[in-house]
């Protein structure tokens, strides 16, 4: 088994990119020149490194030469024009399943890795499932589904998905702007108190690499999540137990959450730098939760993620200090 991982330099890629040197299976890496590999590097002296991108069909073709298994992991979760989600959310995946084709070797299996937003909002009292039709309320859901539909139309190779909900852990930027506010004794409290799935990196990355070694997962969509259900203020509340710090709650009606949003993508407009806040990100945020049933992972290969909050939190606050980025 050889393995090709694109997106290996991004949060969750470098957790994927762990578990396959913790598992001793010989990786291959899709990298840019200009990725930072500061995840990377204990990992990098026994790592195939190919550079190129997904929107560089040529160098895939390079890239997948000699592979027998592809993670695909790279993908745009914010971006400055819609049609960035779909320069690498859909036509990338287009361009790395057309390279897989192109292959006289045969690939054994691609993994892909897709979103909670593609399903779309769900409560606890309803929770998405797999067989359920997509209905993404953001453009980055809509790109992310494109993307799934690249595979399951046009791969030749034996596939799965996999649509994760919010990813928390050591290395993510996301979350660390709540711990950045409470460390600033600021309590966020939105209005929409969102029911949510969520699940620690380190086993979203154990259960993508169990999906690319079993043969019965293949032609499978899956939800990698914890069974816990957390909700915004609940996350908020236990990073603030966590961090032992007082705060003063900070309550974000909708017009003020919708205002920052707008604000928000008007500076990116300006600075062309992305933000993950911006009227499509209010969409999301509007939504009454974001709830996956996570059960037909652990009923057909018998894989849980099982990192409750309270453990993950924990384990992200000490990576944070210890990295000093907070």
């Amino acid at each position: 088994m050889k393995v090709l991982l694109t997106g290996a330099s991004g949060f969750v890629g470098s957790h994927i990119l762990d578990r396959l040197c913790q598992e001793n299976l010989q990786t291959a890496v899709l990298l840019r020149n200009t990725s930072d590999t500061k995840f990377l590097q204990q990992h990098l002296p026994g790592t195939d490194v190919r550079f190129g991108s997904v929107t560089d069909a040529k160098s895939l073709l390079k890239a997948a030469a000699g592979v027998t298994h592809v993670i695909h992991c790279a993908g745009r979760t914010k971006a400055v024009k819609t049609s960035e989600f779909y320069e690498i959310n859909q036509f990338g995946t287009r361009n790395l399943v057309e390279a897989l084709n192109a292959q006289n070797a045969v690939i054994s299996r691609l993994v892909h890795i897709s979103s909670l937003a593609v399903a779309g909002p769900a409560t606890p009292q309803n929770p998405s499932k797999e067989d359920a039709p997509p209905r993404p309320v953001s453009e980055y859901g809509k790109s992310k589904l494109a993307g799934e539909l690249e595979v399951r139309e046009r791969c030749r190779a034996p596939f799965t998905i996999i649509r994760p909900p919010v990813v928390y852990g050591p290395r993510d930027t996301g979350v660390l702007s709540m711990f950045q506010a409470v460390s600033k004794h600021v309590l966020p409290r939105p209005k929409k108190n969102q029911a949510l799935s969520v699940v620690y990196a380190r086993d979203l990355a154990e259960a993508v690499v169990t999906c690319l070694r079993l043969p019965e997962t293949a032609g499978k969509t899956y939800f990698a999540a914890s069974p816990e259900i957390v909700t915004s203020r609940g996350l908020a509340e236990e990073i603030a137990a966590q961090m032992k710090c007082w705060t003063i709650p900070c309550p974000i009606p909708a017009p003020v959450l919708w205002t920052v949003c707008l604000l928000q993508q008007m500076l990116s407009q300006l600075t062309r730098k992305p933000s993950l806040l911006n009227l499509q990100k209010y969409s999301e945020l509007r939504a009454p939760g974001w709830v996956c049933d996570p059960s037909k992972l652990q009923r057909e290969i018998g894989f849980a993620c099982r990192t409750r909050l309270e453990q993950g939190i924990a384990e992200t606050l000490d990576w944070y200090i210890r990295e000093r980025w907070l």
